[in-house]
């Protein structure tokens, strides 16, 4: 029997580069497999692969999404996300690369020497199924 994935370190850290984030709805198409970074475990960044299903209103932005599906399932093997939190992992983009770049630089360096599973708490599920980044987070959605 597989063990459990082990459940991640919460280190609340603020996220420089993904709020400010200028990627459009039209850089991902349905088909698309990304990675929502959520943090960092040993000597890479860590988070969940997604598969890009269909166009999707993001409700706590107000902006088009994608309706994006978790192939492990789970809870809520389906969440919508805004397009600033997706990362290409099947075709090397030259913008996914270059935030992901930039991910490594902050990330790595600041939980250098740490190997355990470490979440950094920038992402909640609400109860429509939307994936939201503690900076997109507004009262009353």
């Amino acid at each position: 029997m597989p063990l459990p994935p082990p459940t991640p370190a919460f280190a609340p850290t603020p996220d420089p580069l993904t709020p400010g984030r200028d990627i459009t709805h039209a850089h991902f198409q349905a088909g698309d497999t990304v990675v929502v970074v959520k943090g960092v475990v040993g000597e890479e960044l860590w988070g969940d692969a997604l598969r890009v299903v269909a166009s999707s209103w993001h409700t706590p932005t107000d902006e088009d999404g994608w309706r994006v599906r978790d192939a492990s399932g789970g809870e809520q093997s389906y969440v919508t996300a805004h397009p600033r939190y997706l990362v290409h992992l099947s075709r090397r983009c030259p913008d996914c690369l270059i935030h992901l770049r930039a991910m490594e630089d902050v990330l790595l360096r600041r939980f250098a020497g740490r190997n355990e599973l470490i979440d950094c708490g920038w992402y909640t599920t609400t109860a429509l199924n939307q994936l939201v980044h503690i900076a997109d987070i507004r009262v009353g959605r």
